[in-house]
């Protein structure tokens, strides 16, 4: 039933089916946030299978037994991260041996090739490290040039399981390396999926919006919140992967018609590649005065490389004194209308635009909690400013809703998507 493929890892014979185990006691724990799964998930549907279970299970010998023997039950491929490593809490490789009725064996093989990888750091290999040549004695090892524990393939009823490390780093390599090659022929090329990201309307907002399209296209639409970001996945299936293109690609300009401009980028694209990408195709040059935000627009900003080609300025004037000193802000507006306010906005982004040359400068300044709201200027009040390179200055106000992280987030964001529909011609109220 089972028939060797490259590096002699085995393959089942059914079809599409996926799931995804995670060991590790801090993964149950909430110490450490799983992002493997996800990642793992993006990569198998993207190969065509569908992934029909995430599991996690702590450090636990009968648990792991478990999940291993029900899995396999449902799926033709298991890819399971996690407790490979020499501690005494890794225990995958006895727990697969148990879940596969075989004796855990330890490989001299492997057991000398990690002696080498240690003696090629100038090391000696701790006795503890031994334990990450033990594998179940029908199991194929998976090489591992990024770390020192290599992965194994494991036929399990009618599934293949296949085993990484834990390590993010090292886990993507081994996926992309040695499984992809092994599991690609499994999955019937016959889908497609089209990400979309967008800042600017809640998940409701957006759902509502798409009513209709999953039904008129005949596709799948999922919707994933990364505050404060919401992606819209649009799936096909059909006959072929090239009708499957065609369907997902249709039903995204729907999509894109409907959602407008708050649609930023694709899959891989992050907010703030979009905004430099609009400044630099403008030939604009940026700066930035922040309060409440205390440098977070600049941060995301100044995260993208090559990003000195529009950014002159960063200025972080929290106290009023520097508001007045930095930029040049009139004390007597500040005691006139306060620190958060329309008139302190303008000035502040007035002097931005002054002391840096630059084409286009955005303040911010509000109230982010806990403290120092009031009935006129509530917690979540913000100000933007905008002064522009031959254009009157003009303000912007927002309340947003949440505490003080999610006030901030919402702030920093607000700033660049005004720099960029500035940069565009775009700017609405």
């Amino acid at each position: 039933r089972y028939c060797p493929t490259q590096d002699g890892l085995a393959l089942s014979a059914t079809p599409m089916t996926a799931a995804i185990l995670s060991i590790g006691t801090e993964l149950t724990r909430g110490e450490l946030v799983d992002t493997n799964a996800t990642w793992l998930a993006e990569q198998l549907i993207t190969l065509g299978f569908d992934v029909h279970e995430h599991a996690t299970v702590e450090d636990d010998i009968p648990l792991i037994v478990d999940a291993l023997r029900r899995l396999a039950t449902k799926a033709s491929v298991v890819i399971v991260t996690g407790g490979l490593g020499p501690t005494s809490d890794d225990l995958t490789a006895a727990a697969a041996a148990q879940a596969a009725n075989q004796p855990l064996l330890r490989d001299p093989v492997v057991l000398d090739a990690i002696k080498k990888k240690y003696a090629s750091f100038g090391r000696v290999m701790p006795d503890e490290s031994a334990k990450q040549a033990d594998r179940p004695e029908t199991a194929s090892v998976i090489p591992h040039p990024v770390g020192t524990a290599p992965g194994f393939a494991l036929p399990l009823g009618d599934a293949t399981c296949y085993f990484m490390p834990g390590v993010p780093r090292e886990m993507r390599h081994l996926f992309r390396e040695s499984i992809v090659p092994a599991i690609a022929s499994q999955a019937e090329r016959n889908t497609h999926q089209v990400h979309l990201r967008t800042f600017g309307k809640t998940e409701s907002r957006v759902a509502g919006l798409l009513g209709g399209i999953a039904e008129e296209f005949g596709v799948t639409l999922g919707y994933r919140a990364s505050f404060p970001e919401i992606e819209v996945k649009i799936h096909a299936r059909a006959a072929t992967e090239g009708d499957a293109v065609r369907i997902a690609n249709e039903a995204a300009s729907a999509v894109r018609q409907r959602l407008g401009d708050c649609i930023f980028g694709e899959r891989d694209d992050t907010f703030s590649d979009a905004v430099g990408r609009a400044l630099r195709d403008k030939g604009l040059t940026v700066a930035l005065a922040e309060s409440c935000t205390g440098g977070l627009a600049a941060t995301m900003l100044t995260n993208v490389p090559g990003s000195s080609d529009y950014v002159l300025l960063s200025a972080v004037a929290y106290a009023n004194s520097a508001k007045s000193r930095m930029l040049g802000v009139n004390p007597e507006v500040i005691r006139a209308h306060g620190a958060v306010s329309a008139e302190v906005a303008a000035e502040m982004a007035e002097g931005a635009r002054r002391i840096s040359g630059a084409s286009l400068a955005v303040s911010i300044t509000g109230i982010a909690g806990p403290g120092g709201g009031s009935e006129d200027k509530p917690i979540g009040t913000v100000w933007f400013g905008i002064a522009m390179d031959g254009q009157p200055t003009v303000t912007r106000h927002r309340l947003f809703p949440g505490e003080r992280d999610q006030i901030r987030t919402l702030a920093a964001y607000t700033a660049l998507r005004i720099m960029m529909r500035s940069a565009l011609g775009q700017l609405d109220d």
